[in-house]
């Protein structure tokens, strides 16, 4: 099995929106990775997410790769965007549409 960071660089590099967060898009265990969730359902593009609880280490890991303290996580079209409070605000001012529309090639719905 492939050690947590390469599993992370991996699913960043596989999927066009990646969340790392606590749960998953079908049973979030925290608010803001269901926040964070809820954003992305709304806009109905593609997205992957992976769960830390379910793996220590990629939970200590991705902190550390993208130097950011907290879960969830949201990276874009490889990049690190940031966590919940970010992405509602990209939203809010319609700059998270534009980003995921570049990405995956999608209108967001929203």
């Amino acid at each position: 099995m492939a050690n947590a960071l390469d599993r992370i660089k991996s699913a960043i590099a596989g999927n066009k929106v990646m969340i790392f967060m606590k749960g998953n898009r079908n049973f979030p265990q925290c608010g803001f990775s269901a926040a964070t969730v809820q954003i992305f359902e709304q806009l109905g593009a593609p997205y992957e997410t992976m769960d830390v609880l379910s793996d220590p280490e990629v939970r200590d890991q991705v902190k550390a790769y993208s130097n950011w303290p907290t879960i969830p996580q949201v990276y874009i079209d490889g990049k690190f965007v940031g966590g919940c409070d970010i992405v509602r605000e990209l939203y809010e001012t319609g700059e998270l549409q534009t980003m995921v529309k570049g990405a995956t090639g999608q209108a967001a719905t929203n």
